[in-house]
């Protein structure tokens, strides 16, 4: 850690003094020129780590560590001629399906292994795939950096007794070099890791997932699961734009401000929170690889609850506008638009979909926790048999109950009410089919009280946490309002925040706050942020797309006005003054 802190600010100088400094651009999110080419600083303490740790005697395993350091050497090496020349994507690609069959190749011949045709394929393409989804995410302060930490060590901690010593010792020099890295790229970044360290990670850690799943045995599709999770955050990111991308008919492989990451900050985050959050939803998906590695099918239940908790995330995410109007550009244009706009606002598709997966997830879950032992395989037969029976029964109990009649951004007491009769009539239909079925053999009451609990639970927490994230950000579910940003955070500009959301004929939607007072800089404002005063406003203004400026301070000195009409006027943004009842 402190090697790479040191060689990283020796990095940055040199950068500095030959013009190696990242500029401003549209499809960048930083605000200032910053020196790059962080990854040489990172390369070097991870290669001088193996090569001193082999010198010690750390010999185990020097076959697979060495093909994953070659490959990643490969890919850093593409890494610095992508940031001196800005290579187009085709050739990194192929660079990075090249290094992973590569990679591949050594690995199978050092453990023994013949790979099948079509593992051979998902294998390299999962190297590729994981390389780029590392450099995808590298695109605020802080963010890939943390990712690789958590990634790095997530790997020694769920496959350390699979991966050899010599990879061990791999895997934590990545980590601690990117511990050291991070003191000079967090928030406020003095210094970007560049392609070449986003590459050399990324490659590293692909490896890695490769080491695992490369051995004799039959554990591929667990263990690859596994390695999913701990990747979870970089994966769902790149999945995620190249989807929204397509929707809104843009080019999945140019840079944007469209990631995960930036829409969380739109949503009203800080920089540091986003980067914060994304390293708590990768910790998350580490403790889900935990899971399934270490209990095999009693971990699918876990798996399935995050999955369903990033699909809630990603629902919100997409529908915070990134593309000036045209994020669904494709979807609005085609002719299932209007169908697929309608399943999804009056039938609630979105919300059958999650509740279905959550359904399967909490019944397995009920049975895992009712049979510890041997006689959890003797009752999973009745689990297997009767699951798409059980999902039937349960699905239209809910929806007979009233569950899907109302938004879950208006979730109450009634809604609450709703969800326990469905619950419980469900319950009893599924008892009754388990009764007709099998006769109430390899049947558990106990396994339906648990389910049942668990279930309204389930649902319970998932219209709570859209409701709360519905109230605390600005893009509310259902609604494609205007940005507006609210100048003043006093009693006023709570006024008007409340105002905001509760009225749709303004058609607006707070996504910050600018007030003179820096006692209040910097904090939360009924969810939206104050960003600062008014020196802070034009960065506002264009960093959250700013639609309208709303004054709630009813004493704002002239001088102060005119100026904030006049940074408005320059951006052709509206400027309007709110008053209780009334605007102008």
């Amino acid at each position: 850690m402190a090697a790479t802190a040191v060689a990283a600010n020796a990095v940055r100088r040199l950068a500095i003094q030959s013009g190696s400094v990242v500029a401003i651009r549209p499809d960048r999110w930083h605000s200032e020129p910053t020196p790059t080419f962080g990854g040489v600083a990172i390369f070097a303490v991870v290669l001088t780590v193996i090569v001193v740790a082999a010198g010690l005697g750390v010999v185990g395993g020097w076959a697979q560590a060495f093909m994953v350091m070659l490959g990643a050497a490969a890919m850093f090496a593409m890494g610095v001629m992508d940031d001196r020349r800005n290579l187009p994507p085709l050739p990194r690609l192929l660079a990075a399906l090249v290094a992973g069959a590569l990679v591949l190749f050594g690995l199978s011949a050092a453990a023994g292994v013949v790979e099948p045709w079509w593992k051979t394929i998902i294998l390299v393409i999962l190297f590729g795939g994981t390389v780029h989804a590392f450099n995808q995410v590298d695109n605020m302060d802080g963010v890939a950096g943390g990712l690789s930490l958590v990634a790095a060590v997530a790997f020694v901690v769920v496959f350390g007794d699979l991966v050899n010593s010599l990879a061990v010792v791999l895997l934590t020099a990545l980590g601690g070099a990117m511990a050291g890295f991070l003191i000079w790229n967090v928030k406020p970044a003095r210094l970007f890791m560049g392609n070449c360290g986003s590459f050399f990670a990324g490659a590293i850690l692909a490896g890695a997932g490769l080491s695992v799943v490369v051995r004799p045995g039959d554990s591929f599709w667990f263990d690859g699961l596994a390695v999913c999770f701990i990747l979870l955050v970089p994966i769902t990111d790149t999945v995620f734009v190249a989807i929204l991308r397509g929707l809104a008919g843009r080019n999945a492989t140019r840079g944007g401000t469209d990631h995960l990451s930036h829409r969380l900050v739109r949503l009203g985050l800080s920089e540091r929170s986003a980067a914060a959050t994304l390293h708590a939803i990768a910790l998350v998906g580490a403790t889900s690889a935990w899971f399934v590695h270490r209990n095999g099918s009693a971990g699918l239940a876990v798996a399935a609850i995050v999955l369903a908790a990033m699909m809630v995330l990603g629902v919100y995410a997409a529908r915070v506008p990134s593309y000036d109007g045209d994020d669904f550009k494709v979807l609005q244009q085609g002719a299932l638009g209007p169908f697929l706009r309608d399943l999804t606002l009056r039938w609630h598709a979105f919300e059958l979909l999650l509740d279905t997966v959550l359904i399967a997830a909490v019944m397995y879950l009920a049975y895992r926790l009712r049979f510890w032992d041997e006689r959890f395989e003797m009752f999973l037969p009745m689990f297997t048999t009767s699951l798409p029976l059980i999902l039937a029964c349960k699905l239209l109990a809910l929806y007979v109950s009233g569950v899907y009649d109302r938004m879950w951004g208006f979730f109450g007491i009634a809604d609450l009410l709703a969800i326990v009769r469905g619950v419980v009539f469900g319950s009893v239909g599924t008892v009754f089919l388990a009764a007709y079925l099998d006769r109430f053999e390899r049947f558990s009451r106990g396994v339906f009280v648990i389910d049942g609990v668990l279930l309204t639970a389930a649902l319970v927490t998932a219209r709570i946490l859209f409701k709360t994230f519905g109230e605390s950000t600005p893009f509310q579910l259902g609604r494609r309002s205007k940005r507006a940003l609210v100048y003043g955070a006093g009693a006023g500009g709570q006024l008007l925040i409340r105002e905001l959301r509760a009225n749709p004929s303004w058609e607006m939607a707070p996504v910050a706050v600018v007030d003179d007072d820096k006692g209040k800089h910097r904090k939360l404002l009924l969810g939206v942020r104050v960003v600062g005063g008014l020196e802070s406003l034009e960065l506002a203004l264009d960093r959250y797309h700013v639609d309208e400026v709303v004054l709630s301070v009813a004493s704002l000195k002239p001088e102060t006005e005119d100026a904030v009409r006049r940074i408005c006027q320059a951006r052709a943004i509206a400027v309007r003054r709110f008053r209780v009842g009334m605007s102008d």
